[in-house]
């Protein structure tokens, strides 16, 4: 106590404590900061939905209408959320030229920061699915790649192919493969339901076994061709009628071989 009380009556007991209060005080407002960097002010949010809104009445409204209210050609977007935009816009399937066909992933007409702007604009119309953030997309952490295979034999397959690959569906449709297709696009497909896709709710398949399902499709990205070429990877169809054509077009040269030589 004798000794502490020495260093408090020391000269230089007050400008340390000062240096060590500023330097807490800066620490934790750099930490404070640094979290709170990715959230917008305000004033940005609102400066980035009007931006949005300006977007939407040059390049989406002739089709949409003035109030997102829908047309003839084009469905509301009132609620559909800003994940449904992100997906859309973001992956090129929008804005499209013929809305009578089905939109095909293209390169994208807006940059990230147009797709965000257009995405907050529609979000604040009306409430609906958000864009997942990094840290609800760890699927390397939070998912299962054996309860993810089996969630995609159950229910996606019989419309992506049972190794994710896509195929083809009723009335001129079909479903895109999903190799090469970012995470957030995929979570944000299973919670809008695009296009013929049926939406997937959080009580349907839950965030984690949405993660699952990730995994398992970027498991399958990265799995090896044991058995040689991979001819699509659509099943035994396919390697059926390569074998056919390739063992009757052999059978038929052999066949106008021995002919000609018989002559």
């Amino acid at each position: 106590m004798r000794k502490l009380s020495q260093l408090r009556r020391s000269r230089i007991a007050s400008p340390l404590l000062l240096v060590i209060a500023l330097f807490t005080i800066g620490t934790t407002f750099s930490v404070a900061s640094a979290s709170n960097k990715s959230e917008l002010t305000v004033d940005q949010r609102s400066a980035q939905i009007s931006e949005g809104k300006q977007l939407f009445l040059k390049g989406c409204s002739s089709c949409h209408g003035l109030n997102l209210e829908g047309t003839s050609i084009a469905p509301s977007l009132i609620g559909v959320g800003a994940a449904s935009v992100d997906f859309q816009v973001g992956t090129g399937r929008m804005p499209m030229a013929d809305m009578s066909t089905q939109a095909v992933r293209k390169k994208p007409i807006y940059n990230a920061e147009q797709t965000a702007a257009l995405a907050a604009y529609v979000a604040s119309t009306a409430p609906g699915p958000a864009i997942p953030n990094d840290s609800a997309l760890n699927y390397e952490r939070d998912g299962n790649t054996a309860d993810g295979g089996t969630l995609f034999r159950t229910n996606c397959a019989m419309c992506h192919n049972f190794a994710a690959q896509g195929g083809a569906l009723t009335q001129g449709k079909y479903a895109p493969t999903l190799m090469g297709v970012e995470p957030k696009y995929i979570y944000e497909a299973m919670i809008t339901g695009p296009q013929a896709m049926p939406v997937f709710s959080d009580k349907t398949i839950t965030p984690a076994e949405k993660l699952s399902i990730i995994k398992w499709i970027k498991g399958a990205e990265k799995e090896p061709q044991l058995g040689g070429a991979a001819l699509g990877r659509v099943g035994p169809v396919t390697e059926g009628l390569l074998v056919w054509t390739l063992g009757l077009g052999l059978l038929i040269g052999v066949a106008v071989w021995l002919a000609t030589k018989a002559r």
